[in-house]
């Protein structure tokens, strides 16, 4: 039997706890959690750092290919017009011109050959300058704004070729107000200069070649941007300009009646920037912010000036033979989101690893107290229970705290869901901008409408006559007013809302839609058909939209009699509905004599950008709208060539009861 003093030495807890209680290792615990945290911080920076940097290469790379891209078509749109003044000056007119310039015969061949010459090329304008700086002839002679007699001496292309050499400038006309590309030929006659021939290039198309949200601007020499895709930044420089030059461009009236200021475009500056810029980028590009100059960023206080600020990657291209540099701005919004999107998921796998390891250390220490336990066991069975009982005690609080874990996942499954949510509303924000693309596009026509209504107003209250003036200005308020109903379609797309169908009177809608494109009609004789038995006939419809996809077909109709340019244009219209009855359907055929549809063209005629008009001349979303159209309203539209040549679009429509004022409708005006 053991002496007594040795069974207390065993069996006393306070004892056994103090002999043979393992190290907790508190100190280790510290040190290993601060290593953790050490590590994710590094994770998550270098995660972010080797993301961005990726991004910015793929982002370089396919901007950079938009940007030769945007770059070749501009310069081969120059080169394409290099060489016509000095094609124009070797014509005996211009020369005949030069040389007599009082003779009116003269006057008027070289006027004529000029218009010619213009039309054909798709010019702007085409003019002869005299020696002394006077224009002799222009194409647009006889027209409002005609640039005969115009003193062009202060011109700087004018100065450099009647100097001997060949004259490039891009400035505002000072008697049209609109900007061109000016490219001046000097013409010799026994080694002196006896005057100077000028074309006229519009180049405002390709600003329109960018998208919003990739901004693109072509600067001149002086740093001043003359083209940009956003309008705000049209006529900016890119850096403050010396005072002599400022004097210089006023002497020149290049930008007259434009406020030229200094565009808030500055470089990122910061140690990942200067990294950047020697391991990624190119020697071409550069981090750009853009200021926001809104009345409401420069009231309101922000912490952090970036908010306010638009950043950007500027890739630079230096394009046409007058040193212009061309810059697209790549967003890096998208780049910055897609590096915090993996820093996010590398800290979660981070995290999922410092579990794991957290949980194979508990396991070590569980296994050294089940071995001290067992140690204990054969001291005492009354200090084992005590022990189970605290290990027990210390299971639970492990198990709340996993369940606490079990919890959070649940709620970042949750965050999760709601991201997708917000995914969804980003993909219906950019349908609501292709559909805003959709609704210029759609507004094209009505402006052009305007524009002659007011032209002639202008010309009527010059003469006097108040009641047709009176006339065109109710055609303005009604075009106004149907272009507000185009725009409100925006609205309707945004919310959830569906716009309600009513009857549409077929008659009204042919009378809105060949009123508004009386100007582009012409000599081109429009014919309708089945509406004289049928006045009151009505499909089920929205007004505005049904008009929508009538003037585009027919606006289509009169673009393919026009390039095709017959000797007498024709568009037929035939209505075609089920007698006796107020249901079925209406089929609305719109026929032209052009030169039809091409077969390739055919199968991809109703896809959205897909067109077979030069650039510049349309979106290519004119037929894709007017088809999602028609399929809401539950109608088919197709084409079909017609054999004796042109192009048949046919409409088929749901047909409603005539309303009670369709028969007090106006007869569908046929223009000839």
């Amino acid at each position: 039997m053991p002496h007594s003093d040795d069974f207390l030495a065993v069996h006393d807890p306070a004892a056994t706890r103090a002999v043979h209680a393992p190290d907790t290792g508190s100190g280790r615990w510290w040190g290993f959690a601060v290593a953790l945290a050490v590590g994710l911080l590094l994770l998550c920076g270098l995660t972010w750092l080797v993301s961005f940097q990726r991004g910015l290469a793929a982002l370089q790379q396919s901007t950079a290919t938009r940007a030769d891209r945007y770059a070749a078509t501009l310069e081969s749109t120059l080169d394409r017009y290099e060489f016509l003044p000095a094609l124009v000056s070797l014509h005996p007119f211009v020369r005949g011109l030069l040389e007599s310039p009082h003779d009116p015969a003269r006057v008027a061949a070289a006027n004529h050959y000029l218009a010619e010459v213009n039309r054909r090329a798709h010019a702007s304008a085409t003019y002869v300058i005299a020696a002394n700086g006077i224009a002799l002839a222009a194409s647009n002679h006889g027209q409002p704004g005609s640039f005969v007699g115009t003193d062009y001496r202060f011109r700087p292309y004018f100065q450099i070729a009647a100097g001997g050499k060949m004259g490039r400038f891009y400035a505002i006309g000072i008697t049209s107000d609109e900007p061109g590309y000016y490219i001046a030929q000097p013409v010799e006659s026994g080694g002196k200069v006896i005057g100077v021939t000028v074309v006229k290039l519009n180049l405002e198309w390709f600003q329109r070649a960018g998208s919003g949200a990739e901004p693109l601007m072509v600067s001149d020499d002086h740093g001043v941007i003359f083209l940009s895709s956003v309008p705000a930044w049209q006529y900016r420089t890119l850096q403050p300009l010396p005072p002599a030059l400022q004097a210089e461009m006023e002497n020149t009236r290049q930008y007259h009646g434009r406020a030229v200021t200094p565009l808030p475009l500055e470089p990122l500056d910061s140690l990942v920037t200067r990294w950047l810029a020697q391991t990624t980028l190119g020697a071409n590009a550069r981090l750009v912010r853009v200021r926001d100059e809104s009345p409401a960023a420069r009231t309101t206080f922000t912490p952090d000036a970036t908010a306010r600020a638009d950043r950007y990657l500027e890739l630079g291209r230096t394009v046409g033979p007058a040193d212009w540099t061309m810059q697209v701005m790549a967003p890096l919004e998208p780049v910055l989101a897609n590096a915090r999107n993996a820093t996010v998921a590398a800290a979660l796998a981070y995290a999922c690893i410092c579990l794991l390891l957290v949980n194979w250390r508990q396991r070590r220490q569980r296994a050294r107290d089940m071995q001290y336990s067992r140690r204990l066991l054969e001291a005492a069975y009354d200090e084992l229970e005590r022990r189970v009982e605290a290990r027990t005690a210390d299971l639970m609080a492990i198990n709340e705290k996993l369940e606490e874990q079990v919890a959070e996942r649940t709620r970042a499954e949750s965050e999760l869901r709601a991201a997708q949510d917000e995914l969804v509303q980003a993909s219906k924000l950019a349908a609501l901008g292709q559909m805003a693309a959709g609704i210029t596009h759609e507004l094209n026509q009505p402006l052009a409408a305007l524009r002659t209504f007011s032209d002639n107003t202008r010309v009527l209250l010059e003469r006097g006559q108040l009641a047709a003036a009176e006339g065109n200005l109710t055609a303005i308020a009604d075009l106004t007013e149907r272009m507000g109903k185009i725009t409100g379609q925006l609205k309707l797309f945004a919310g959830k809302a569906r716009p309600v169908r009513r009857p549409v009177v077929v008659r009204t809608a042919l009378d809105h839609v060949l009123a508004l494109l009386a100007p582009r009609l012409g000599a081109v004789t429009v014919s309708v058909a089945g509406l004289d038995e049928q006045p009151g006939l009505s499909v089920r419809a929205d007004e505005l939209k049904l008009e929508q996809v009538l003037l585009n077909l027919i606006g289509n109709a009169l673009d393919a009699i026009a390039s095709a340019a017959p000797a007498q244009g024709r568009i037929d219209i035939e209505v075609q509905a089920d007698t006796g009855t107020n249901s079925g359907t209406v089929t609305l055929a719109v026929r032209d004599n052009g030169t039809g549809i091409a077969p390739e063209a055919l199968p991809r005629l109703f896809e959205p950008f897909f067109t077979t008009k030069e650039t510049g001349q349309g979106l290519g979303l004119g037929l894709a709208i007017s088809s999602s159209i028609v399929r809401e309203f539950g109608g088919q539209l197709s084409v079909a060539n017609m054999p004796g040549g042109g192009a048949q679009f046919t409409l088929v429509l749901a047909r409603a009861p005539a309303s009670p004022s369709a028969t007090e409708a106006l007869p569908v005006s046929t223009p000839q």
